[in-house]
């Protein structure tokens, strides 16, 4: 079992959008069938190491609720309860949402997609507020502030929403002796690991999150970070992770 200072964050498997390599943001994509095996395989191996858990954390996005469902199942802990929010959403990547990486990059230039996807401070370009991929027509924010739905986000703007819900919604979670399971996004991933980890704006841009394996993070009793480790094979997350980094060629 995990101890009550352990957490599990797990990005989502495959979705269908990372098959076709363009840029998912909050479009609320489905995963594949590779996805979906993806998950299973995430719960046989958090069920493996002996993980229980208490709660789940997920975003509001379909690709995080069904691995979350799929590698809870497996694990028999799909009754679990589980607490959703738009705070721990993929990156809002504005207008280049639904564009193909590969040929951003042509357009655009692979040092200009780079700093889109991966830096820590640069916006991709904002949607109209009229576009009807802005989240204000989406039903499932319609209790979220309009000034707080974005329609383009940097990692800065989400480490700007993940760390409130972080203090607010998980700690109080860990600090009461849950075990804390949180399926979220590559990008909201990386914003509560730069948070813990306390790492720098520049280290970051470096950081690849794969799909599908579960992240162990330890904690001290005061929930300061202390260590993170994949489950299962070492080479086959560090390998994932490299093919994130060059999805953009």
């Amino acid at each position: 079992m995990t101890r009550s200072n352990e957490l599990v964050l797990l990005r989502h498997g495959e979705s269908t959008w990372n098959l076709e390599n363009r840029f998912s943001g909050w479009t609320d994509v489905p995963l594949t069938v590779t996805g979906e095996d993806e998950a299973i395989s995430a719960g046989l191996l958090m069920a493996e190491e002996g993980l229980g858990f208490d709660i789940v954390h997920t975003s509001l996005l379909r690709r995080a609720i069904n691995t979350a469902n799929l590698a809870l199942d497996r694990m028999d802990l799909h009754w679990l309860p589980v607490k959703r929010s738009w705070r721990l959403n993929e990156r809002h990547y504005g207008g280049l949402q639904g564009l193909n990486k590969k040929e951003t990059a042509a357009l655009h230039g692979a040092e200009q997609v780079f700093r889109w996807r991966r830096s820590y401070a640069v916006p991709p370009p904002v949607l109209e507020r009229d576009d009807p991929r802005h989240p204000r027509f989406d039903r499932r924010y319609q209790d979220v502030a309009e000034d707080e739905l974005p329609a383009s986000e940097c990692l800065a703007d989400v480490v700007g929403r993940a760390v409130p819900y972080w203090n607010a919604g998980i700690v109080p979670d860990l600090s009461a002796g849950r075990r804390v399971l949180v399926v979220a996004h590559g990008n909201s991933i990386r914003a509560l690991l730069k948070y813990l980890k306390r790492i720098g704006d520049e280290e970051i841009t470096r950081l690849n999150i794969p799909t599908g394996i579960p992240l162990v993070v330890e904690l001290d009793d005061e929930l300061e970070y202390v260590a993170d480790r994949y489950l299962g094979d070492p080479e086959v997350a560090a390998a994932a992770a490299a093919a994130v980094a060059a999805q953009a060629g």
